[in-house]
């Protein structure tokens, strides 16, 4: 199931992160990081109230465990989201996405000594693969060179490791309940949207002195950001909750494949034989970390 949930969520996330461009250009990072989590949090309601009544509900044996866990998780994936959007605006679409890929590997070394999972040796050369393609795919010589003055190269990997943070936190917070993971994914993904929702409106208000700045800015495309970000974490999540983080972000690397598409279709940048040559090693790490789970 969790390869099925998590390819439906790197899908999601390939078109959300080309709408979320869009939106930060016309309304800037606050905003665009903002609409993620306001926009998406009606559909993740229906959803968890779904889940509870057809699946079962959850109980809160470590209310305060859950609190801390699901806050940092909300907190580190503002931060990866807004550091992402921030390599949008020196560097490529393509650029921005690939550094972030870095999690997966990230991912794997946080989680192991906190989750208690293990890995094969056929999953850690999957996730090194892809890692290593997703590099391929975004590093020049010249960018090493200079990567101490490289801002997208910097905010790049920190997005990386905020989102690692993220799949790891996220994970903790739903194995604190008891009761369905699915539910538990998904009353996890509740907390950190309206957490995340309540921080951004109040920021963004604060900034723009305008009570109805969270609403009535861009409406139609924030309304696509935050679907496609709710049914992709709604993805991302469960498949947290039901293995090794580290495993669905590789696996998640697929997406790497739908940003080859929207960067050169909808924003027309220059696709080279180094990218696609990365590619078809983040192929290949998702093929190895697929056979590694059966």
């Amino acid at each position: 199931m969790w390869v099925f949930v998590t390819l439906f969520a790197a899908a999601c996330q390939a078109m959300r992160t080309a709408y979320q461009k869009t939106l930060s250009q016309e309304q800037g990072f606050l905003h665009a990081t903002m609409a993620r989590s306001l926009y998406g949090l009606p559909l993740v309601s229906v959803y968890l109230i779904v889940c509870w009544i057809f699946i079962g509900g959850v109980r809160f044996p470590e209310a305060g465990s859950f609190i801390l866990f699901a806050t940092i998780c909300a907190m580190a994936q503002v931060l990866a989201t807004y550091l992402m959007l921030r390599v949008f605006q020196s560097g490529s679409f393509a650029l921005g996405t690939l550094l972030a890929k870095t999690e997966a590997v990230l991912a794997a070394l946080i989680g192991i000594p906190l989750l208690h999972y293990s890995l094969s040796l056929l999953g850690w050369v999957g996730i090194i693969l892809g890692v290593a393609g997703a590099l391929v795919m975004s590093l020049r010589l010249e960018t090493l060179r200079h990567a101490h003055k490289d801002i997208s190269l910097i905010a790049g990997l920190g997005s990386g490791l905020c989102f690692a943070v993220t799949s790891v936190t996220a994970a903790m917070a739903s194995h604190s309940l008891q009761g369905s993971l699915i539910t538990s994914a998904g009353v996890t993904l509740w907390y950190v949207l309206a957490f995340q929702s309540v921080l951004l409106c109040a920021l963004q208000i604060y900034k723009t002195k305008d009570i109805k700045a969270p609403i009535n800015r861009s409406v139609s495309l924030s309304w696509k950001v935050g679907i496609l970000s709710s049914l992709g974490s709604i993805g991302w999540f469960t498949g947290f909750a039901l293995v090794n983080p580290a495993l669905v972000k590789t696996l998640g690397q697929a997406e790497i494949l739908g940003t080859l598409y929207l960067s050169k279709r909808r924003f027309n940048e220059r696709i080279t034989a180094q990218q696609w040559f990365g590619g078809a090693m983040i192929l290949a790490s998702v093929i190895l970390v697929t056979l590694a789970t059966i």
